[in-house]
């Protein structure tokens, strides 16, 4: 008991911080409705400048200002990204505003290397508060006792900001109403700025914290942005009071995973998270968040194709087969590469743009599928032609089983609910060592020998590429896909006719993932190894930016999208120092500039030089044939 009690108050002391980065991020969303991906950017952002600090102003008074100046700095920053950048999406889609921000955060990973290095940092420890407690037998730093009294304090302060403060009574009225409270004459814009301003110094703050405890690294955003995630979705997305019991809630979870059931630790908060979406899809504390306003433009959208744009589609099919007769062993590689990423993204595509299911978890089919072939290799001994369907049927199984609950959630809390099913999967493949191998993953798939060459191979993904845009077109213009867009588009008038929304769209999460999961099998064997990133939250991502990127509804635009991305992620990873910057700028800027994504800017552009030709001609028309094609 000495010992669970000790454990007990450390995981207290964890929920400090994690209460401090959640409680921003819930409180940004609950005003802007902005799932904000940069949030962890702003708590390593904040762990730095800290570090930088503390290191100068070595006193006790010196180390708490450290703290509270970095954190200032990190929120002046976040400001003038909300200023510049998220005013102006505002009344974008979400999954346009998810972009932008994970924009921000490739930008606030690269400055931090460029700044700081890549190197791990240790910084000093709290001035006075280096000793340790006595508990029970037990050494407990003081540190975490300060921690533990700073996470009620941060919430009590919090409560009495929001419901004792004009300014927290707008902030309370835009979390229920914000199209009321623009009515009332208040200054959204300014409501907005200082709102997202506070959730960023709360992050920064709690970033700050972490020092004394673990080293700062450029690998900070990622491990804890997961964590914040659940706590947002567990305690109620916009709920405060459910952001301080859920970071208790998955602190105590680590803390006592770890030392009851180390094999499923990581997987524990996951399987709450889920739970809970299933229950109660907003949260411990939290209330039903209004449905999303706005629509992804869809400029160019799924229709069938003319006789010209077959014979364009079949002219460009026979050019990418003739490709490796141009390209090198490395180029031929790079572009099996990106057929893979094309049948991931039109997966995602279809699931979207037809299904009208935002996954922000796609990555797990991928994953499923890329493990389930590595291990029919290793430990069954089959040929690669038999892991190709292996893995895809994996993918198919396990989704048939989470897309059974998920279907029943919608907007953001299907979302949510797809990120724990990826993360679930990530923990067992994490933690499942003597099977999946752990972070030390799975080596040696490598494909069978006909398909062992870089042309046999890159013909084997443009196969794979080919059928699942045939497959997915032959889909959306079946009664099936009429039905996934009837209940899209109309879900009340669909019901009333007797379609039933959770079985097809079910059927759709499933095949959507078989395709995913062959993505994942063919990419094991061209990587000719598997490891938990496969199914981490980073690969759900660049498959969203993939769809986005190329524009949204239609199977030309996941196809351009992943070239683009795919291509310019291996190019920058390659020749410059910095890709992450880059991307970060090209991708904001293609949100800012075109929405409607690559096609659809495309094709919008089009249009409108078509309008100026026929505008053109009309005037150039003597005034009497003008006259006669009226009449």
């Amino acid at each position: 008991m000495d010992l669970y009690f000790a454990q007990f108050l450390t995981g207290l002391a964890n929920a400090a911080s994690l209460f401090l980065v959640a409680s921003g991020l819930s409180l940004i969303f609950g005003v802007t409705r902005i799932v904000n991906f940069a949030h962890a950017a702003f708590y390593m952002l904040g762990a730095y400048l800290a570090y930088s600090l503390t290191t100068r102003w070595e006193s006790a008074l010196g180390f708490w200002a450290a703290l509270l100046v970095a954190a200032a700095i990190v929120a002046a920053v976040g400001t003038v990204i909300e200023m510049l950048l998220l005013r102006r999406i505002y009344h974008a889609p979400e999954l346009l505003q998810l972009l932008a921000t994970f924009g921000v955060t490739l930008i606030i990973e690269d400055l931090v290397r460029l700044i700081w290095g890549p190197e791990d940092l240790v910084g000093p420890r709290a001035p006075g508060l280096e000793g340790a407690f006595n508990v029970f037998g037990h050494q407990l730093p003081v540190y975490d006792f300060v921690l533990i009294g700073l996470g009620p304090a941060v919430l009590g302060g919090l409560w009495l900001l929001l419901n004792r403060t004009r300014w927290g009574t707008l902030v309370r009225a835009a979390t229920q109403d914000r199209d009321m409270v623009n009515a009332l004459g208040v200054n959204q814009k300014w409501l907005f700025t200082s709102v997202f301003a506070l959730g960023v110094f709360l992050a920064a703050f709690g970033g700050g914290l972490q020092i004394p405890r673990d080293a700062v690294s450029h690998f900070m955003d990622l491990s804890v942005i997961t964590e914040v995630f659940v706590v947002v979705v567990i305690g109620g997305l916009g709920s405060i009071p459910g952001a301080f019991l859920a970071a208790v809630i998955v602190s105590e979870l680590n803390a006592f995973g770890i030392l009851v059931m180390p094999g499923i630790s990581l997987v524990l908060i996951f399987i709450v998270m889920a739970v809970v979406l299933v229950v109660r899809p907003f949260g411990l504390l939290g209330k039903p968040m209004p449905k999303s306003r706005t629509n992804l433009v869809t400029s160019a959208v799924w229709k069938p194709l003319g006789t010209s744009a077959r014979l364009a589609a079949a002219v460009l099919a026979i050019a990418m087969v003739c490709l490796p007769l141009v390209l090198g062993s490395y180029g031929i590689g790079v572009a099996a590469e990106v057929m893979i990423a094309v049948t991931f993204a039109i997966s995602l595509q279809f699931l979207m743009s037809v299904g009208g299911l935002d996954s922000f978890g796609h990555a797990a089919g991928l994953g499923l599928g890329a493990y389930g072939a590595a291990l029919s290799v290793r430990y069954f001994a089959l040929p690669m032609e038999l892991a190709l369907f292996v893995g895809p049927l994996l993918a198919v199984a396990v989704s048939a089983i989470a897309g059974w609950f998920c279907v029943r959630l919608s907007n953001i809390y299907f979302a949510m609910l797809t990120l724990a099913f990826a993360q679930i999967v990530w923990s067992v493949a994490f933690q499942w060592v003597d099977v999946t191998g752990g972070d030390n993953g799975i080596i040696g798939v490598w494909p069978s020998a006909w398909a062992s060459s870089a042309q046999a191979f890159y013909w084997l993904t443009l196969a794979a590429a080919v059928l699942t845009i045939g497959v997915f077109r032959h889909l959306t213009f079946s009664p099936f896909g009429y039905a996934l867009r009837a209940l899209k588009d109309s879900p009340m008038r669909s019901a009333s006719v007797g379609l039933s929304q959770q079985k097809v769209q079910h059927l759709a999460f499933t095949i959507s993932a078989l395709f995913a999961g062959l993505a994942g099998a063919l990419l094991a064997f061209q990587k000719g190894s598997v490891f938990p990133d496969s199914l981490g939250i980073s690969t759900s991502i660049d498959a969203l930016v993939m769809v986005l990127l190329g524009g949204f509804g239609t199977v030309s635009g996941s196809v351009v999208g992943a070239v683009v991305y795919k291509t310019a992620s291996i190019w920058l990873m390659s020749n410059t120092d910095y890709p992450r910057l880059i991307l970060g700028v090209l991708i904001i800027t293609l949100v800012i500039a075109f929405p409607e994504g690559i096609v659809g800017t495309g094709a919008r552009l089009m249009r409108w030089w078509q309008s100026r030709m026929t505008m053109a001609k009309t005037i150039r028309q003597p005034q009497g044939q003008r006259q006669g094609d009226v009449a």
